[in-house]
Parts: structure tokens; sequence; C-alpha cells
């Protein structure tokens, strides 16, 4: 399941339990919408009691991150898992936004580190 919110260029995503090929059909479509908008947006991805992917979905997740990688100025993974901060350390290679992982209890901290100039 996936919740989305934004404050101008700043997407908020809380994504819980395993994301599917639904949750990319109102994700992706929001995050162009605000890619149009604003031509560079932030990500502020947080991820409870998060079991990953569909097959399908984490193929639509790493062809959206392809697609808009110059699109994304900085991207906050916020979660408790040691693999969600190890996914963090796979992307950074790849990606041209700022990547940084925070804990659940650094939330606040995210929120402000992702709306920083």
């Amino acid at each position: 399941m996936i919740q989305l919110k934004s404050e101008q260029n700043i997407v908020y995503t809380t994504a819980e339990e395993k994301l599917t090929d639904e949750d990319y059909e109102k994700m992706i479509p929001f995050l162009q919408e605000k890619i149009r908008e604003f031509g560079k947006i932030r990500w502020y991805f947080e991820m409870q009691d998060f079991d990953g992917w569909s097959l399908s979905a984490m193929w639509k997740d790493a062809k959206f991150d392809f697609e808009n990688n110059e699109n994304l100025q900085k991207v906050a993974m916020v979660g408790a898992e040691k693999w969600e901060k190890g996914l963090t350390q796979l992307m950074k290679p790849f990606a041209d936004a700022e990547v940084k992982y925070f804990q659940l209890n650094e939330r606040e901290a995210a929120k402000a580190w992702i709306a920083s100039a």
C-alpha cells in the first residue's frame, strides 16, 4: 500500500507491506505530474513494515528511476530494516540525486534534510 502527498516540489511517500502494480499506477503519474510542474523534485520515501516490491512493481520502479534520474534532486530513504539501508547504498552510484538513509525515529531530521537547500 502506498500513500502520496506533496508540498511544492517535495513528494512524501509512505510505503507499507509490499508495493504492487496498482501502487505504481498511482505513484508514477503523481511523480510525473510533479516533475512537469517543478522540473526537479525531492522525494521523501518512508518504509513502514515494508516487504519490498512485487517483481513487476520492482521493474516499474527501476524504469521510472532510470528515465527520471536527472529530475530527482534529493531522495531521503527512511526505514527500520538493515536491508533498506543497504538498498539506499545500492542506489547511490546510479543516482544523480543526493541520496541519504534515515532510521524511522529520524523522520523529522529526514524531512528537514529533504527541505534544505
